[in-house]
């Protein structure tokens, strides 16, 4: 039996009577010859269908059938006729937040990526760049996936529309863990740097912390890729055969909880913990520690950058929203009856609540050139305060005719020629050569 047939068959009720050939549906009279002839069958959610072609029959819709398989006054399966209900407007109000969003990341991006100093190949700019990328393209993707929840609710039968919500929807995990790791990963390298920057003697580049460094980056990407390896690259037209209740669990909720989710759940999971250990790693090497249990919980309280405490926990529910999706069909997205608390409260809440945190403490944060720029000033004071050295205020050069400061550079350069004294000639050289010899002789 084709899968459609799983809606539930309905026979063609009578007509007329007297009339064998006659069935009247929603008071509209149709020829059960014809019917069958074009294997058009009735179902219980109030379509005909022929596998091909399939038109909704019930209050006003009242479509025409003749005898060469035209309809009149038809109208298909799969179009919007419901009105926006919870689920759409909760996508509506989330999508708006996510293209909010989008505007002060750029505002961050530009704030945190630009340069102020020379780039060095140990700190890459780029670096630095990579979490506000991550957290765009997870906000495109949270924006395309509410606003495809409309249809969602509109559509009569599940089609497209409940496809393109999963699949962006599954992307965001992606995203929100790239963005989550990196701004973890550029924690650690912005310790790195300043302790760098003071004494580029201090760390070495061949000890166990630089090789922890230089292959959990690549354990993380792979294991997120993996998840993205297990949970995109598949075929979603399971997804909307969620036409009746048998469909639905024949069908679309194996499809939804299948091996693959959960194995990609799992290995999403995997990421998060490599990101937990990535930032105890940081600390460990970067911030004070002290032995005892007691002492490293005190330790962290003190040391943890709150930005990445919160980022690590909201994420956390993310990942285990994905999990148990992954074997509860009652409160995966994918479900067209899903209770929209369930996909709202923990699959797009805590990617959006991310975005807020980590936009709130880009813009407290300064650009970290110009804070190594304060810095180097400060230790320059420093030395200097401890060799002695007093520099004279402004005014003071000003006082004693001393322009230079206020001058261009044109104007400084001639100034800097005029005190280089005019050059002698040789006869004026050879003289003053004589007399030194004679006064050598004298001697």
């Amino acid at each position: 039996m084709p899968l459609l047939d799983l809606r539930g068959l309905v026979p063609f009720p009578g007509g007329d009577a007297g009339n064998a050939t006659d069935s009247i549906i929603n008071g509209v009279h149709f020829n059960k010859t014809a019917l069958n002839y074009w294997n058009y069958t009735l179902y219980s959610n109030n379509t005909i269908s022929n596998n091909s072609k399939c038109y909704i029959i019930f209050d006003q819709y009242k479509p025409v059938f003749m005898s060469n398989g035209s309809w009149v006054n038809a109208t298909t399966c799969y179009v919007p006729v419901f009105g926006i209900k919870q689920r759409g407007s909760l996508g509506v109000a989330f999508g708006a937040l996510f293209g909010i969003s989008i505007m002060f990341t750029l505002m961050n991006l530009k704030k945190h990526g630009q340069q102020f100093l020379q780039e060095d190949k140990r700190f890459r700019i780029v670096g630095r760049r990579w979490q506000w990328y991550w957290m765009l393209f997870a906000a495109t993707c949270g924006i395309i996936s509410c606003f495809t929840s409309v249809d969602v609710d509109r559509d009569y039968l599940p089609e497209l529309p409940i496809i393109l919500q999963s699949f962006f929807f599954m992307l965001t995990l992606n995203g929100l863990l790239g963005a989550v790791w990196e701004g973890t990963r550029h924690w650690g390298s912005w310790q790195e740097r300043q302790i760098v920057d003071r004494d580029p003697y201090t760390l070495r580049q061949d000890d166990t912390r630089s090789k922890y460094e230089f292959y959990l980056p690549l354990v993380f990407y792979f294991f997120n890729w993996l998840n993205f390896f297990m949970v995109i690259p598949r075929s979603w037209t399971a997804i909307q055969k969620q036409r009746s209740p048998e469909q639905t669990a024949a069908i679309a909720e194996p499809a939804a909880t299948d091996a693959r989710f959960k194995v990609g759940a799992i290995f999403a999971t995997i990421a998060w913990g490599i990101i937990v250990y990535s930032l105890q790693l940081s600390m460990h090497y970067y911030r004070p520690h002290q032995r005892g249990l007691w002492s490293s919980f005190d330790n962290f309280l003190k040391h943890c950058p709150t930005k990445l405490f919160l980022g690590i926990m909201v994420s956390g529910i993310r990942v285990a929203y994905a999990l148990a999706s992954a074997w509860v069909w009652d409160i995966n997205l994918l479900n067209m009856e899903v209770a929209p608390g369930w996909p709202y409260g923990l699959g797009y809440a805590p990617v959006l609540l991310i975005f807020i945190i980590f936009n709130i403490f880009g813009f407290i944060d300064d650009n970290e050139d110009r804070i190594i720029i304060k810095q180097r000033r400060e230790r320059g004071r420093t030395f200097d305060a401890e060799l002695g050295i007093k520099y004279k205020p402004n005014w003071w050069s000003k006082m004693n005719g001393n322009y230079k400061h206020a001058m261009t550079p044109d104007e400084r350069l001639r100034a800097m020629v005029e005190e280089v004294p005019p050059r002698q000639s040789r006869e004026e050289n050879r003289g003053v050569t004589d007399a030194v010899e004679r006064s050598m002789l004298d001697i």
